[in-house]
């Protein structure tokens, strides 16, 4: 299974706390701490954890891919609006 490593801030992000809430909930909640090379610790997210990380990561993708599309929708409607309208060419009876 894979396995998520946050910093107390990254952790801190998820959990809605500061930093030293975020150390504090890691130590009460049991999960496994590394000081990692670059000197910073990280904690190891449980399953429930890793999914509440993994769902805001998709939910902000989601946003950012919502916002784009509006944006774009917006932009066409601006263009459309700028343009005269052009009526359709009706079928004549001798097609039908």
């Amino acid at each position: 299974m894979p396995q998520i490593w946050l910093t107390y801030d990254e952790l801190a992000a998820l959990m809605n706390c500061d930093a030293a809430g975020a150390r504090r909930a890691a130590v009460a909640i049991g999960l496994d701490r590394r000081r990692s090379r670059d000197g910073q610790t990280r904690a190891k997210l449980t399953p429930p954890l890793m999914d509440a990380f993994l769902e805001r990561i998709l939910r902000e993708h989601i946003e950012r891919d919502l916002a784009v599309c509006a944006g774009v929708l917006r932009a066409k409607h601006e263009q459309m609006a700028t343009q005269p309208a052009v009526m359709a060419p009706r079928a004549s009876a001798a097609a039908g």
